[in-house]
C-alpha cells in the first residue's frame, strides 16, 4: 500500500538502492535469497519455493489488499481513497459477481470471513466494516485505534496486522483486543506484516515490499518458515505495471492456495515445495 514516506527520503533511498543494486522495472525483481537486504539472508527457518498449478485472470487495476475464498468464490478487498471496493468474483474468469464501493473517505484494507460475516479493516480510518457475506450488505462498523493492514480469522477470533511486527487478536463482536503476539525470526522481530491468511493452523503473512510469505505460529509468534514467491514474477509480462506481492487466499475444504499482487494481471494457484 502507499505509505506516508517523505518524498525526499524516498528519493534518496531509491538512489542509494540503485547504487548498490541494479534498478529494476516492470516484473523484474531480485530474488529474496540473493538480495543483501532480504530477511532470508540471516534466517535459520526453512525456506520453501512454490509450484504454479493454475494461472487465472486478475484485474490489473485492482490495488489488492485482501483475499478470501468463500464457497468457491474469490472475494477481494482493494484500496486507495475513492476507489476502495469489496468484490466477489469467479476464480476461473475473474468476472465480478457482486461488488460494493466503500465510502470515498475510506481506504480499504484486509478482509476476513467468520460465521457468515466478512470483516474489512481500513488503513487510517480506524473503522472495521462488517458485511453479510452472501449479499455484501453492510451490517455495522466497529472502531479501533491505529492503522489496519491485514486481517484473517482462526475460526474464533480476528487477527490483524498494522505494518509492524505485532499481530493483534481481536474479539469479532466488539473488535476489542484479546491479546497480541510479536512476530520474530529467532531473536529478530519481523516487521512490515501485511495481508494475512490462516492456513493449516499457521498465520501466513505477506511481507510488504518483499516477495515473501512468513509462516507464523499463532501461539508464540515464531516464524516457522518462509515461502519464496519471487519465481512468480517470471510469469508476469516484462512491461507490466505491477506493484508489490499482496493477497493470500486458502480454501480449507479443497486444500487450495491462491496468491496475487497489487495491479498483477494474474491470480496464481500454487503448491508449496520443499
Amino acid at each position: 500500500m502507499t505509505r506516508n514516506i517523505p518524498k525526499i527520503f524516498a528519493a534518496l533511498l531509491l538512489l542509494s538502492l540503485c547504487v548498490l543494486l541494479p534498478c529494476l522495472t516492470g516484473a523484474e525483481r531480485i530474488p529474496p535469497g540473493k538480495n543483501p537486504f532480504s530477511l532470508l539472508m540471516k534466517t535459520k527457518a526453512p525456506i520453501s519455493a512454490v509450484a504454479v498449478q493454475k494461472i487465472h485472470p486478475h484485474d490489473s487495476d485492482a490495488f489488492t489488499q485482501g483475499l478470501i475464498v468463500m464457497d468457491g468464490v474469490l472475494c477481494e478487498s482493494t484500496g486507495l481513497l475513492g476507489r476502495s471496493t469489496l468484490a466477489c468474483k469467479d476464480i476461473d474468469t475473474g468476472k465480478v459477481l457482486r461488488q460494493i464501493q466503500l465510502p470515498p473517505e475510506f481506504f480499504g484494507e484486509g478482509i476476513a470471513l467468520l460465521k457468515g460475516r466478512i470483516y474489512q479493516v481500513t488503513w487510517q480510518n480506524e473503522n472495521a466494516l462488517v458485511y453479510d457475506a452472501a449479499s455484501l450488505r453492510e451490517i455495522r462498523r466497529m472502531k479501533y485505534s491505529g492503522e489496519g493492514w491485514g486481517l484473517t480469522s482462526d475460526g474464533k477470533s480476528l487477527l490483524m496486522s498494522d505494518g509492524s511486527s505485532i499481530i493483534t487478536i481481536r474479539d469479532p463482536k466488539s473488535f476489542q483486543v484479546q491479546r497480541r503476539i510479536r512476530v520474530q525470526d529467532g531473536d529478530r522481530p519481523v516487521s512490515r506484516l501485511n495481508e494475512l491468511e490462516f492456513v493449516r493452523g499457521e498465520i501466513w503473512a505477506n511481507i510488504y515490499m518483499e516477495d515473501l510469505i512468513a509462516r507464523i505460529s499463532p501461539q508464540t509468534g515464531r516464524v516457522k518458515g518462509w515461502i519464496d514467491l519471487s519465481a512468480l514474477r517470471s510469469y508476469l509480462p516484462a512491461n507490466a505495471r505491477v506493484d508489490v506481492l499482496n493477497g493470500i487466499a486458502f480454501d480449507a475444504k479443497q486444500n487450495r492456495i491462491w496468491v496475487t499482487g497489487k495491479y498483477w494481471p494474474h491470480l496464481f494457484e500454487i503448491q508449496i515445495t520443499p
